[in-house]
């Protein structure tokens, strides 16, 4: 059996990007202020990095597979300019209405991940910015959480009201990630 790595977890919107709503187009997408330095962090301690986020804007029509299949492709190449390899982008297309097993909280992305990487869920970490990112977690039994926003999200390991708070935090705190 190979070794088990370390992983983070990323929500996109509102986590590795600005959360304007439904952000399809490459002109709506902003980076969050930090996240590059944060992902090297924990880069820097061997973590693998993986993209699990709902589009449900696919589902509900407001935009298109195509759509989302451009911008990620332009956001990989971007985080591939900053030496940030992403192991890979999961993504539920679905209308929360339409019951699935890949929509967060459900924990069909990380099953995914799992069938392919040899992931160590007690070293690792989820970042995001709702209750449905950490109840993720919760499920999927990814032992570390980290919540970013102002509303709070229960059951999170630390709550952090942006990704420059949290960023400052591990810096001080690397142990953490050990």
């Amino acid at each position: 059996m190979p070794l088990k790595q370390k992983a983070l977890f990323l929500d996109r919107d509102g986590i590795i990007n600005i959360d304007h709503g439904y952000v399809s187009q490459i002109k709506d997408f902003q980076f969050t202020q930090g996240i590059f330095e944060l992902l090297h962090l924990f880069l820097e301690k061997n973590y693998l990095l993986f993209i699990v986020t709902n589009q449900s804007g696919i589902g509900r029509g407001y935009y298109t597979l195509d759509d989302f299949n451009k911008l990620n492709s332009w956001m990989l190449e971007c985080f591939k300019e900053e030496q940030i390899p992403i192991e890979s982008v999961h993504y539920c297309p679905h209308a929360p209405e339409e019951s699935c097993l890949c929509r967060k909280p459900q924990t069909g992305m990380v099953d995914d991940i799992l069938q392919n990487h040899s992931i160590d869920l007690l070293q690792s970490w989820l970042i995001g910015d709702k209750q449905s990112d950490i109840d993720l977690a919760l499920q999927a039994h990814i032992k570390n959480s980290v919540a970013i926003g102002e509303h709070k999200i229960a059951k999170a390991t630390y709550q952090f009201t942006s990704i420059p708070e949290a960023l400052q935090f591990f810096k001080k705190s690397q142990d953490k990630l050990l």
